[in-house]
């Protein structure tokens, strides 16, 4: 990427729509802007003062090709820190690409994924994990993973690990001085108040490599396994909860053989639905591939939906090849198709699971299980500002810094010297700082931005 460039790209969803936008940004991008643009006072974007809008025309070849509303935003306040232009034309396919090629052929180019947020991040208008964030809300499917988003967008995981690295920073300092005096055996770091600082950091880091597991399911949606025999209604569940007949409802037992999945968001929480095929004692060999998916399908599952049919049941039978795996998760035991059930259900205990009775055909006590839904999944355990991780590449540079301070501690026991404090002490800030950037290359940046979508 040549950052001297002004770069240019459609920065709305693809297709027809009222209105479009097209982005400049760049050194020159007011000057190619106004190689285009015309209005009726003959007002040059370039002249104009930061945040105004002009409504004009764009011209190619004598030719009016839309009229148009310009905003004009000037260095460095502007999103990636340049002089930048965002073009407000009407929605047409085609007036969206005469637009940009038309900037492209007046001097800008075409931008790279990521770019325009890649320039924000180097200008310092933003950290990396801030900018990460900005491809997190625009994917963000439910009001959950748009709140996680939204805190770490604006700095509250980037304090905390500024916080932790400053602490660390003034230990190693002292450490480092130590080596300069190692013949007069002196000690500038206090070794206890080193240990428990480091407690603390292990601690806050601990915390959140613990909330990757549950904000890694809030970004991509919670997977909520429905399980049971064939015909206990669990087609018919998936299908009320997703308000729509995504699957195939049929008396004949069976008819499920491979796993189907949907989302839906429940109060704000997006839910990942899959229907299985039916467990029972089968020969045939496709129906028992469908049950070796459920098995793999309920392995991965945070919560699980057991349905049994209340009109010809009493109590679930699990096949042992699948009762391990239900251990560790939230259950939920569904006594279905009460609207048929001749005699009183009675309490079924089954591993302390939650037990709900439920007509999945009309939908009774649907809302009973939407509740229990979100109670699973612990939400309420977590404040509004807690920071929350969702990143895998954070998780991984979270996780390295751990062990870092393991190995420092151990260091501490073993009262090694000040050399070996520093190199594990310097890993920790390395791992930390390569979440924000802080410390950072470009095959790093490259494999971020490239995830992102043109314009943005």
């Amino acid at each position: 990427m040549f950052l001297n460039d002004t770069i240019a790209a459609i920065a709305t969803a693809p297709g027809t729509g009222a209105i479009a936008i097209i982005r400049l940004s760049g050194e020159n991008s007011l000057e190619i802007a106004d190689k285009f643009f015309r209005n009726k006072s003959d007002k040059k974007i370039s002249l104009q003062k930061p945040y105004s809008i002009l409504f004009g025309e764009i011209i190619d070849d004598n030719k009016t090709i839309d009229q148009v509303l310009i905003s004009v935003f000037k260095a460095p306040n502007s999103y990636t820190g340049e002089n930048s232009v965002e073009i407000s034309c009407h929605g047409s396919t085609f007036i969206q690409q005469k637009i940009l090629e038309i900037a492209i052929k007046n001097g800008a180019r075409l931008a790279q994924p990521g770019e325009f947020t890649m320039r924000a991040f180097l200008n310092g208008k933003m950290d990396l994990s801030q900018a990460e964030a900005v491809a997190d809300l625009i994917a963000s499917k439910s009001e959950a993973s748009r709140k996680v988003a939204i805190n770490q967008l604006k700095g509250g995981f980037s304090i905390e690990l500024q916080n932790i690295r400053n602490q660390l920073v003034n230990f190693v300092s002292l450490i480092e001085l130590e080596l300069d005096f190692s013949e007069e055996d002196v000690e500038f770091a206090n070794r206890n108040e080193l240990r428990d600082l480091l407690n603390q950091i292990r601690t806050k880091i601990k915390s959140l490599l613990d909330s990757f597991k549950f904000g890694n399911a809030l970004k991509n949606g919670i997977p909520v396994a429905i399980i049971g025999k064939p015909n206990v209604g669990k087609s018919t569940l998936l299908n009320t909860l997703l308000k729509e007949d995504k699957a195939i409802v049929s008396e004949f037992a069976g008819t499920t053989r491979d796993a189907i999945e949907d989302t839906i968001s429940i109060n704000g929480i997006l839910f990942r639905f899959i229907d299985t095929a039916g467990l029972r004692q089968t020969t045939d060999t496709i129906e028992n591939l469908g049950i070796e998916r459920t098995i793999d399908k309920v392995k991965k599952a945070e919560i699980i939906l057991y349905l049994i049919d209340a009109s010809i049941e009493r109590k679930p039978e699990l096949y042992d090849k699948i009762l391990p795996y239900l251990k560790e998760k939230k259950l939920i035991l569904l006594v279905n198709k009460i609207d048929k059930a001749t005699n009183n259900i009675g309490k079924i205990n089954l591993q302390n699971a939650e037990t709900i009775e439920i007509s999945a055909k009309f939908k009774t006590n649907i809302d009973k299980l939407e509740k229990a839904l979100i109670n699973a999944t612990n939400l309420s355990t977590y404040n509004e500002n807690d920071i929350i991780i969702t990143n895998t590449r954070h998780f991984e540079a979270l996780n390295n810094s751990f062990e870092a301070s393991e190995r420092v501690i151990s260091a501490l026991e073993k009262g090694l010297s000040s050399d070996l404090l520093s190199f594990d002490i310097r890993e920790m800030l390395h791992y930390l700082g390569s979440i924000t950037g802080e410390i950072s290359n470009d095959e790093i940046l490259g494999n971020i931005f490239k995830n992102f979508c043109i314009g943005k």
